[in-house]
């Protein structure tokens, strides 16, 4: 009895183990993700043209795959509901790594110097407003706010 309670003890374990830890940003259960905000998988050439199609800002979020605070928005921000309704309906998502593909070059554009960097960028590439480090859900609807205001229609 012993060696076969140890054993689901042991197997319980290992797989909370083989878990991420953004799988259990509300607590022990999971997050409801498709409630957050969707990042589009786009090239930043179609993500600029999208934009300027449909007068919308581009929502960069400028990442490094090694950052914790670029993985606390994804499993804590991004996630929040009220903010993927806002975002989803007011801009193009847009999610790079700096360290790879388009993003070095992006990376060099707009000078990042930490990450995350969160940038508004109109859709003829200027950036109309950015901020360094980790936000939580009211502060980036507020900071989505501002962009909206600074954006020209």
């Amino acid at each position: 009895m012993f060696m076969k309670t140890l054993l689901i003890i042991i197997g319980f374990g290992i797989a909370i183990m083989g878990m991420e830890s953004s799988d259990f940003s509300n607590g022990f259960f999971p997050a409801d993700k498709s409630k957050g905000i969707e990042f589009l998988s786009l090239s930043w050439e179609k993500a600029l043209s999208k934009a300027k199609a449909e007068n919308k800002l581009i929502f960069l979020d400028a990442y490094a795959s090694w950052c914790g605070p670029c993985k606390l928005l994804k499993s804590r921000t991004f996630t929040d509901e009220e903010a993927g309704e806002f975002f989803n309906k007011h801009f193009v998502n847009v999610a790079i790594d700096m360290e790879k593909g388009d993003g070095r070059e992006l990376a060099k554009k707009f000078k990042i110097r930490a990450y995350p960097t969160l940038i508004f960028v109109d859709g003829d590439g200027n950036p109309v407003v950015l901020t360094e480090g980790f936000v939580n859900p009211g502060q980036l609807l507020k900071f989505g706010n501002h962009a909206l205001s600074k954006h020209k229609n």
